[in-house]
């Protein structure tokens, strides 16, 4: 089975629940921690090829509203994005689960379920 990676910061309540459900489920995964490991700029421009970039950039966290309003203002397509999310990775919305089949934004229960199948005993 192809590796199952899950990008995010360990405080973040949408990436622990996405970490417990793979962990009840039996996926084996890893966990890329961006504060420690970073975000390279071919594994984020594969992810733009993949999905809108206003859906990869987290409007609602901390991060976004501690910065200024003319900078988020600039902020105006997918090049502007980009070159923000690498200088801080804490505003790539998150998880962003990497499997085999492409990559998924955000953490949804039933996502995962289709992915990877729903909990044995769970209603289908």
């Amino acid at each position: 089975m192809p590796e199952v990676v899950v990008y995010g910061i360990e405080n973040c309540d949408q990436v622990r629940k996405a970490r417990a459900w793979l962990r009840a489920h039996g996926c084996a995964h890893r966990f890329h921690e961006f504060r420690r490991d970073g975000l390279d700029a071919d594994r984020l421009a594969g992810w733009l090829g993949r999905v809108p970039w206003d859906s990869l950039l987290n409007r609602r966290g901390l991060a976004w509203r501690k910065l200024d309003p003319a900078r988020r203002a600039e902020v105006t397509d997918a090049a502007s994005a980009a070159e923000l999310m690498l200088a801080d990775p804490t505003l790539v919305k998150r998880p962003v689960l990497e499997h085999a089949d492409g990559i998924v934004v955000g953490f949804s229960e039933t996502v995962y379920d289709s992915l990877f199948g729903a909990a044995p005993g769970a209603p289908t």
